[in-house]
């Protein structure tokens, strides 16, 4: 069985979509649906099945799936341990990110050591950065921990705590705190649920048998701040992406609060694949996050 044809099976599988796996992989649709086929007669038996206009995988391509990361993976890894016998390093790191306000100051600190190094950072949520780790499309990823999976390495990088945003107008902007009861009377701008940031505000809320009702729910936190700005109501956001409202570039139409004790929060941290080989350059994009006296957000938010 061909490398090749897992590479192929595999951008299939994930998209379940011909034209756009097709368009990923820089081939033609019918190059690849001819590939697809020729596969499917090594193994004996139908990868995909189509139903109406969607394809999804059978049993046994789901199976294949599963299989077919695996190897690509590990190859992809021999690949970066004998390029470090050649002296040969990679030129790009993929990373998935809970919040591109995370890594902003290290990335620009990374960059100028190393500029010939690419970096592609994607805003995903933990789990999405976690099913990128395991299917070897992100080589590491900072996010909300705890992320529980026996296949992946947490490293504590700093806490990160909630703090509330409110138009420099309204009349809690005044006020040195807010406690969790006087946010509940706020209209408020925030996360949908499957977001990190709002699971952790519901639970902080939930138990002191306080419940909250957002008038809007929106996936990106610089639409919220649109919101803030346009008075439709506050929003909860984390305190390192506060301070990118509050400093040189100040907004003097939004209020930055802190939330009273206990003030919901929790630790971001640094993850990857117990496999993964850690190789110069990953080892020193690492090094350049876990170091404290780089991350100006981090003296801030630490505990």
């Amino acid at each position: 069985m061909e490398h090749r044809l897992l590479e192929y099976f595999i951008a299939v599988g994930e998209d379940l979509h011909f034209t756009k796996a097709a368009e990923r992989l820089g081939i033609t649709q019918p190059t690849l649906s001819h590939q697809i086929r020729l596969l499917e007669q090594e193994l004996g038996t139908a990868l995909i099945s189509r139903v109406g206009k969607k394809n999804y995988l059978t049993q046994a391509g789901s199976i294949l799936l599963e299989h077919a990361r695996r190897v690509v993976y590990e190859v992809e890894q021999a690949k970066l341990e004998i390029g470090q016998i050649s002296g040969v390093q990679r030129g790009q790191l993929r990373i998935g990110c809970s919040g591109n306000h995370l890594l902003e100051s290290k990335l620009i600190s990374f960059h100028r050591q190393h500029p010939g190094i690419a970096l592609t950072v994607l805003e995903l949520a933990t789990e999405e950065t976690r099913a990128g780790l395991l299917a070897n499309q992100l080589d590491l990823g900072v996010v909300f921990l705890p992320l529980q999976d026996e296949q992946i390495i947490s490293r504590p990088l700093y806490d990160e705590e909630l703090v509330l945003a409110v138009s420099a107008l309204h009349a809690y902007a005044e006020l040195p705190e807010v406690t969790l009861e006087q946010l509940a009377r706020l209209p408020l701008v925030l996360f949908p649920p499957k977001f990190y940031v709002r699971q952790l505000l519901d639970t902080a809320c939930a138990e002191q048998g306080i419940e909250i009702r957002p008038v809007m729910e929106l996936s990106t936190m610089e639409s919220q701040v649109q919101m803030v700005l346009h008075h439709v109501g506050g929003t909860v956001l984390p305190a390192s992406y506060a301070q990118t409202l509050t400093g040189a570039n100040r907004r003097s139409e939004i209020t930055v609060i802190p939330l009273a004790e206990p003030v919901p929060r929790k630790n971001v941290g640094l993850v990857y694949r117990s496999s993964t080989f850690m190789d110069p350059t990953l080892q020193a994009f690492i090094r350049h996050l876990t170091n404290d006296d780089a991350h100006p957000s981090a003296s801030a938010s630490k505990l």
